[in-house]
Order: structure tokens, then sequence, then C-alpha cells
């Protein structure tokens, strides 16, 4: 049997397959868009236990995927119970060593986090220490931004802690990532004041 009228038939019903602009079919762009979405997804974990809900990730992308770049607020999942507010602890590792050396500069990042994020700035407050090192507060209306920097191991530990449903925290994230430049980052969610345990006390 000849193989050209086979190469021939192939050429034709590739013919008429979709492609995008990365000459790939649309349907296998898809495909792969989702299975990557999918193995990211693995990489977020989330329990609730004795009151506590925690969610953890270890990769940038997984979080911005989970997060889904929310306009309101980190995102609550199907069935999780509301809470009063998310407190989100930022794991940063491998960062530029100067930018976490200054006191005016740590200051100015997360001034700027906090505004970008469009969070109500209502005080803050900043320490440098010797050798290195800075720890500091921006409190904001809808609770606190804080942060403790070790330059000496290229470390930053950041909380974004706020209530209601009005912060943009992918922005605060994104300027972490601008001005601290992190080889690496790991995130924890966890839900403050869960309606059912705060009842209790009522």
């Amino acid at each position: 049997m000849s193989i050209t009228p086979l190469f021939v038939s192939f050429a034709a019903v590739a013919a008429f397959i979709p492609l995008t602009r990365s000459g790939r079919p649309s349907w296998l762009r898809r495909f792969q868009k989702r299975t990557a979405s999918s193995d990211r997804s693995s990489a977020l974990e989330r329990t609730t236990e004795s009151g506590w809900t925690l969610i953890r990730c270890d990769d940038l992308q997984s979080f911005r995927d989970w997060l889904g770049r929310d306009e309101g607020a980190i995102r609550y999942d199907r069935g999780e119970e509301p809470s009063l507010g998310s407190h989100l602890l930022v794991e940063l590792f491998g960062c530029e060593e100067q930018s976490l050396k200054q006191e005016s500069v740590v200051e100015n990042v997360m001034r700027t986090a906090a505004d970008e994020s469009q969070a109500t700035v209502v005080a803050q407050s900043f320490h440098e220490f010797k050798p290195y090192g800075v720890s500091g507060a921006v409190i904001i209306q809808e609770s606190h931004y804080t942060i403790h920097t070790w330059p000496e191991h290229r470390y930053a530990a950041v909380d974004l802690f706020y209530c209601g449903g009005t912060i943009h925290v992918n922005k605060a994230i994104d300027v972490l990532i601008d001005r601290f430049k992190p080889e690496r980052m790991k995130f924890l969610v966890v839900r403050r004041g869960i309606q059912s345990e705060v009842s209790k006390g009522e």
C-alpha cells in the first residue's frame, strides 16, 4: 500500500484544524493549558481542622492560579466557612540583599504594597537593626502589613493581614516581587475569626 494517499489525507485534515498564533492547534493549546493548571493546583494544599483553615502553597504560579487575580480579596473555596479576616504569610527567599538592608527602602516597599492594594493606611513604624535587618508595620484600616528581613540570608518574612473584601492583595504581592526580586516564594493563608468559632464566645 502506498503511503502517499495516507499522507495527502492527513494533510487535508490538518489544513482544517484551526491554529493559534503559536502554530499549535487551538484544541491542543487548551489541553496543554488545562494539564499545566491541573499540575500546578497539586502544589496547593488546603486543610481545615479544630477551627483552623490553612491554605499552603510553595509555588508562585500555583498560588496566582488559585487566587485567580481576585479583585475583591483572597478567594474562598466552595463550601468554605466565612471568616472575619484572611492572614497571608509570605516567605521570600533569595531576595536582592541590598533591598532588605535599609529601613527607608523596606518602609517604602511596604507602604507601596499597601497603597497599590488599595488599603487605607493609618500609621506606619519601621526600625533598622545593627548590624542588619529591618522590622516594621504598616497599620491599615483593614488590619496590618508587617515585615522582618534577614539581609545576610537574603530572606524576608511578610504578613498581609486584612479584613473585608476591598483589598487587592494580588497587587501587594506584585510589589513585593518587583522590589525584593525573590528567587522563590512560599505562601500560607490562615483564616482568622472563623464564623463558628467566633459565635461560641457571643
